[in-house]
């Protein structure tokens, strides 16, 4: 009784010094991130976090408890290595996760889920360069390597005999097993584990997040992955409706800014164009000349924010108007997708031919399925290039996709309205040009690709200035989404949501800056109301271009929100079910905030 006790403590000790060490080398990856708490901060990572690491361990006891009750009825060498395996594989599946998380968390800002697994079989894989690769898995050999040996070494021996005991000794560890359930629970409430429990920090969610135990957040949310149900309880859905209301809500005037009623449109959704690379909107002087000197040639948005985080979810809120989703993301679920409203029918009404090109493979998150909803006239993607123009990890590179799109132009029916997804200011950055920037690190990387695209786009409007076609045509630029470089931003930052919205061509009659705040939801009405007008199913978009436009924006990421107007800045975290002020803000303001998040999830949830 007293050997299996002593082993059953050994493999609980084990398990939790596995964790803390765990936490320790995600905050020594992300040190750039971690150099922002102070020493009492990081120890609370851990203090906070041993909640979590106790839950997840108590799992591990409770199997433990079991098979140590069993070992009572039935004796043999069979425990030991039964033990073995079973913790052996543990070490291995868990570390995996921790290796993945480390990268997973600099890129997109949250700890690892199943938003992984929606990428399994796509080139996300080849954002990850060799040297990261290597350093992962040199950090998955030692991580694995040196808790195999310290299992072997330190707990395998104490489990290799034990000696024969009385049967009724079998009920102690079923009652020792059954035990488990409350670390395993957190709490003697009606609550049960979930992040929450281990956010402490008012402000710095990055403290939050490394408190959070990577392997359970993963194992949650494989539970959940079946389904996504957002809730719908901040207010009952009278209020709600009223307060969205007072968002779009517009009997304003539009402005016309368009020489003409039926213009060809020209529609480039940019990858990863954060407003810190383009001058006029405060970013970096020299990374992108030719959108600078655009800017000075159109209406340029100043305030303009990207709903979410990813390109799965940015295609769907510029064509679709639809906000990006917290958890989730729509584009994966055709039986909700289809019945989405389109930029794309809107237009086909009014007598456009529309197109869709890209460099990438159209399959990559289910573009293929959404694009079809879209009902494309015709779309382009990297199987109609030749193959050796596929030279980069995710495609074609975009000097070679928009010298296609200016043939494509050149024939096509008018009025049109293309579309093109660009894809070279993907990591892994690899850009046919020679560096500009001296550097090798990702940021430099990214400023580089940047200011690779910035050429093609300066380059593809040269020519279509020559066309016959540019007359009557406007060119929109915006991005996909933003991005944490330059700066390293986090997750919650707004300034990783400022992208770049201009309308230049042609078409366009006057030279203008917008300062009216704006999301890409906005795009869809505010192109219909220029040339017909707002289209009443765009429920998430508002005519910017009008004399009544609400001036706000909001963002949502992987757990929470952002909701800015001129004056107010607020972030809200879904997990620990608070807002993250940095100053006071009106009442009113956030129950709005509150409202918009409700609306979206009360919309996802009915289609």
């Amino acid at each position: 009784m007293y050997a299996r006790l002593i082993f059953f403590l050994r493999i609980g000790i084990f398990w939790i010094a596995y964790h803390f060490l765990s936490r320790g080398i995600f905050l020594a990856y992300n040190h750039d991130y971690s150099s922002s708490l102070s020493p009492a901060e990081l120890a609370l990572t851990f203090l906070h976090g041993i909640k979590m690491d106790l839950s997840i361990t108590g799992y591990i006891l409770l199997l433990t408890g079991l098979l140590l009750s069993v070992s009572i009825l039935k004796p043999g060498t069979w425990v030991h290595r039964t033990f073995s395996v079973l913790n052996v594989f543990l070490l291995l599946f868990f570390s995996g996760i921790v290796m993945v998380d480390l990268e997973l968390y600099r890129h997109w800002g949250f700890r690892m889920n199943t938003t992984p697994l929606m990428y399994v079989g796509s080139e996300a894989v080849g954002s990850v360069s060799p040297t990261v690769m290597i350093e992962l898995l040199l950090v998955l050999a030692l991580l694995f390597g040196g808790a195999v040996w310290a299992y072997m070494k330190l707990v395998a021996p104490a489990g290799k005999s034990f000696p024969e005991v009385p049967k009724r000794n079998a009920v102690a560890f079923l009652v020792l097993a059954v035990l488990m359930i409350l670390p395993i629970r957190g709490s003697f409430s009606v609550a049960p584990m979930n992040s929450g429990f281990v956010y402490f920090h008012k402000t710095k969610m990055y403290a939050n997040h490394a408190a959070v135990n990577v392997v359970w957040n993963f194992l949650y949310s494989l539970e959940k992955i079946s389904t996504t149900v957002y809730p719908e309880d901040f207010f009952p859905h009278d209020r709600a409706t009223r307060l969205i209301d007072s968002l779009y809500h517009d009997e304003g005037k539009t402005i016309p800014v368009l020489n003409s009623s039926r213009p060809n449109i020209m529609l480039f959704i940019v990858e990863s164009f954060t407003a810190d690379v383009i001058a006029p909107l405060g970013g970096l002087p020299d990374v992108t000349p030719n959108l600078n000197a655009l800017a000075r040639e159109g209406v340029l948005f100043d305030n303009f924010y990207a709903s979410g985080d990813r390109t799965d979810k940015g295609l769907i809120s510029v064509l679709s108007a639809y906000p990006a989703q917290p958890r989730s993301t729509i584009i994966k679920e055709p039986s909700k997708t289809q019945h989405l409203s389109y930029l794309t029918h809107s237009l086909k009404k009014l007598g456009y031919r529309t197109s869709f090109i890209y460099g990438g493979d159209i399959d990559f998150a289910n573009f293929r399925s959404y694009l079809t909803n879209a009902a494309f006239d015709d779309i382009t993607s990297d199987e109609d290039f030749p193959d050796e123009w596929n030279e980069s990890k995710w495609g074609v590179h975009d000097h070679l996709v928009m010298e296609r799109a200016l043939l494509e132009l050149d024939t096509a029916t008018q009025p049109f309205f293309k579309t093109m997804l660009t894809l070279s200011s993907h990591e892994p950055f690899d850009v046919p040009m020679q560096p500009v920037f001296k550097g090798t690190s990702n940021e430099m990387l990214f400023i580089n690709s940047c200011h690779y695209t910035d050429k093609c786009i300066g380059d593809f409007i040269r020519t279509a200035k020559t066309k016959s076609w540019w007359s009557n045509t406007i060119v929109i630029f915006v991005a996909d989404h933003g991005a944490r470089h330059p700066g390293n931003k986090p997750l919650q930052d707004k300034a990783r949501y400022k992208i770049p919205l201009l309308m230049i061509g042609g078409a366009i009659r006057r030279d203008t800056v917008v300062h009216t705040y704006g999301s890409q939801t906005d795009i869809a009405n505010t192109i219909l109301a220029q040339i017909d007008k707002p289209n009443p199913s765009f429920n998430f978009s508002r005519n910017l271009l009008s004399t009544e436009a609400r001036s706000f924006a909001a963002f949502f990421y992987n757990d929470g929100y952002g909701f800015l107007t001129p004056d107010h800045t607020i972030t809200f975290d879904n997990t620990g079910n608070r807002f993250i002020l940095q100053q006071p803000v009106p009442q009113h303001v956030l129950d709005v905030s509150k409202a918009l998040e409700q609306a979206l999830f009360s919309d996802y949830n009915k289609r």
